[in-house]
C-alpha cells in the first residue's frame, strides 16, 4: 500500500463519514426530520419536509459512498450540490468565516470532494475492486464532480428556493 492510497483512504473515510453523520443528525438527533423540515421551510426551501428528507438521505448515501470509494466522482458531485445549496441558503449572507456561520466550511467540503474525484478513490476502494480505479478521475472527475454538482445545486435552488419576502410599510 502506498502513502497516497492510505492518505486517500483517510481523506475519503473522514470526509464521507462526516457527511453521513450530518444526514444521521437530521433524522435521529436534535429536531429530527420534523424540526429540520421546519428549518428548511424557514430557509426558503419548500416544501421543507421534502428537502429535509432529500438532504438527509443524500448526505448519508453520498457520505457512505465516498467513504468506501464507490462511484467516487458521483458522490463528490452530491457533496458539491449539498454544499452549494447550504452555502446559498444558510451561509452566504454571513461572510466567509465559519466563526460567523459563513460559507468557509461548505467551500472546504465541496473543494475537497472535487479534489478526491480528480485524484481518484485510491487502491483501497470499491471503485478499484469493481473498475480497476475511479471510472472518472483527473479532468473527467473534475468535470463530473464540479459540473454535475453545480448543475444539481443550481437546479434545486431554481426549482425550490422560495424565501419569504419581507414586506416593508412605507
Amino acid at each position: 500500500m502506498s502513502a497516497f492510497d492510505f492518505a486517500m483512504l483517510l481523506l475519503r473515510v473522514g470526509l464521507g463519514l462526516t457527511m453521513a453523520a450530518h444526514g444521521y443528525h437530521k433524522i435521529f438527533l436534535a429536531g429530527r426530520l420534523s424540526g429540520n423540515a421546519t428549518w428548511f421551510e424557514s430557509l426558503g426551501m419548500r416544501p421543507g419536509y421534502l428537502h429535509a428528507r432529500v438532504a438527509a438521505g443524500t448526505e448519508i448515501t453520498a457520505g457512505l459512498a465516498l467513504a468506501v470509494g464507490l462511484f467516487t466522482s458521483v458522490a463528490a458531485a452530491a457533496f458539491v450540490a449539498l454544499m452549494l445549496v447550504a452555502a446559498w441558503t444558510v451561509h452566504r449572507t454571513k461572510g466567509f468565516y465559519v466563526m460567523t456561520s459563513g460559507w468557509e466550511y461548505t467551500f472546504v467540503i465541496a473543494t475537497t470532494s472535487v479534489c478526491v474525484a480528480m485524484l481518484g478513490a485510491g487502491r483501497i476502494s470499491i471503485d478499484q475492486m469493481l473498475f480497476g480505479g475511479n471510472p472518472a478521475a483527473g479532468w473527467a472527475g473534475l468535470a463530473l464532480a464540479a459540473g454535475l454538482g453545480i448543475l444539481a445545486g443550481v437546479t434545486q435552488l431554481l426549482l425550490f428556493y422560495r424565501p419569504s419576502q419581507i414586506e416593508t410599510v412605507a
